[in-house]
């Protein structure tokens, strides 16, 4: 016996109220994941921003080169913390524009990873050249600067090295902090050595955090989707 004509019309009121379940229920999945990740990703900016003021606090932890590690980490946890923040109000707000504003601004970062990862790779010499001739430079400030002093000795006695390439840099009259075997390494190839030897880990890193990226791009469009979606179903 076949369906009448309001039975029909019944079936189709509630196949339609299914599909706008499902699709609230996604949206709400989705905006709830979206805010989670922007929180989670504010979380790590407030960390590196606190580590930077911690570092700049204390001159033991100034760098021997212009910048310090203090500045370079407020800088980027403040950056951090705002494309977050641009995130997570776009996500609870569905705002577009601040969405779009949030996908634009990651891209951008995204870019500059990936500029800063080739220029890095094509002018290593001369990087590793800048680095030496200023490590060198501040081995003249050792006597005269308690911040430099202090940071050489710490890095020798960590790193159990001397000067920038041997005993040599200290001109006959190394520093108590160096070891006392006369051929230790010097300090500017031990680091490097390190990073060589921490190569796997560091690019294992440096894609996790490129994909964190790319998830939080995806959300946001995502979700400046589905606003567009909703908006068209209610009639907006």
């Amino acid at each position: 016996m076949g369906r009448t004509k309001h039975e029909w019309d019944i079936m189709t009121v509630l196949i339609e109220l299914r599909k706008d379940v499902i699709l609230f229920s996604s949206e709400n999945v989705n905006r709830y994941s979206r805010v989670l990740w922007d929180s989670f990703f504010q979380f790590c900016g407030c960390c590196i921003l606190g580590f930077g003021i911690y570092f700049l606090i204390h001159n033991n932890f100034r760098l021997l080169l212009s910048l310090t590690l203090g500045n370079v980490l407020v800088i980027v946890g403040s950056i951090i913390m705002v494309v977050a923040f641009l995130g997570c109000m776009g996500s609870i707000k569905e705002n577009k524009c601040l969405l779009m504003s949030f996908f634009i601004l990651l891209l951008i970062i995204l870019l500059a990873e990936v500029t800063l990862a080739i220029l890095l790779f094509v002018y290593e010499q001369k990087l590793n050249d800048y680095v030496s001739e200023s490590l060198t430079d501040s081995i003249k400030q050792y006597h005269l600067d308690n911040s430099t002093r202090a940071t050489w000795d710490s890095i020798q006695s960590v790193l159990q090295c001397c000067g920038v390439n041997g005993t040599s840099d200290w001109n006959g009259h190394p520093p108590k902090s160096c070891p006392s075997d006369p051929q230790v390494q010097g300090c500017y190839a031990k680091v490097k050595l390190w990073f060589h030897s921490n190569f796997l880990h560091i690019g294992i890193i440096t894609i996790c955090v490129c994909v964190i990226q790319v998830l939080g791009m995806s959300f946001a469009l995502t979700l400046n989707c589905q606003i567009d979606k909703t908006s068209q179903t209610l009639g907006l």
